[in-house]
């Protein structure tokens, strides 16, 4: 993959994660600060933004979106899990609940 590719990978997918990031915090915003990982205040921008604003900020170089955590034992988790995979995911939920947004995202 050329740089040229990999950059419009990188707009195609920020602007997926915008636009869906947008539609769950429309939806349900205290569920979407949660299964996103962001503060309120995140949120309120994000759901304020016009569309011309959102492809402006998909078209950065950079990744928007980014891993949660950065605990390899809760990535385990969700990874390796063994009989009971809605166990291991309530787990690391509830364990995920527990972090500050702000310390997430």
């Amino acid at each position: 993959m050329d740089e040229v590719e990999m950059m419009s990978e990188i707009k195609d997918a920020n602007l997926n994660y915008l636009l869906l990031a947008q539609q769950l915090i429309r939806s349900d915003k205290a569920t979407a600060i949660f299964r996103l990982g962001i503060s309120k205040d995140i949120a309120d921008l994000l759901e304020g933004l016009s569309t011309l604003q959102l492809l402006k900020l998909c078209s950065t170089n950079m990744m928007l979106a980014r891993f949660r955590f950065d605990d390899s034992t809760i990535l385990g988790m969700l990874t390796n899990y063994t009989k009971d995979r809605s166990q291991a995911h309530l787990h690391t939920a509830v364990l995920m609940a527990g972090q500050n947004a702000g310390a997430m995202a």
